[in-house]
């Protein structure tokens, strides 16, 4: 058994469109456990760390628009194998299949409802960052 923990968060665009309750259902009906979740308004400063890998590209300043325009939802996520069966429930950023989170709810790729860790030593850091345990 590989049990991981792995770092969600649900984006503005999921609070705004009232999508939690939905999402959250998903999430469990596919056995895995939400172990702690908060409510926050993020910062510049800590999108310019969890975004680091992009802040200097030209498009940085709309996601920094798009993700401090309202609340998120932080997430830490449990189960086996949760990181690579997180990434399949959510579905790739662009071009979604229909079935999943991102194919089902996402408006478009820029505003794409949800954020998993792609590994489970990233999921341990977004952690700490967000939750700081």
């Amino acid at each position: 058994m590989n049990t991981e923990k792995t770092y969600i968060m649900l984006k503005p665009d999921a609070i705004e469109r009232k999508l939690m309750g939905e999402i959250i259902a998903r999430i469990e009906k596919k056995g895995y456990a939400i172990t702690n979740m908060k409510m926050f308004v993020l910062n510049k400063e800590i999108l310019k760390e969890h975004y680091a890998h992009i802040a200097d590209r030209p498009f940085y300043p709309e996601i920094e628009e798009y993700m401090t325009r309202g609340p998120v939802l932080g997430m830490i996520v449990e189960g086996e194998n949760v990181v690579a069966g997180m990434r399949a429930l959510m579905g790739p950023t662009k071009e979604a299949p229909a079935g999943t989170i991102r194919g089902d709810y996402a408006l478009n790729g820029s505003e794409n409802i949800i954020h998993g860790s792609d590994s489970v030593e990233n999921g341990l850091i977004e952690i700490k960052r967000f939750f700081g345990i």
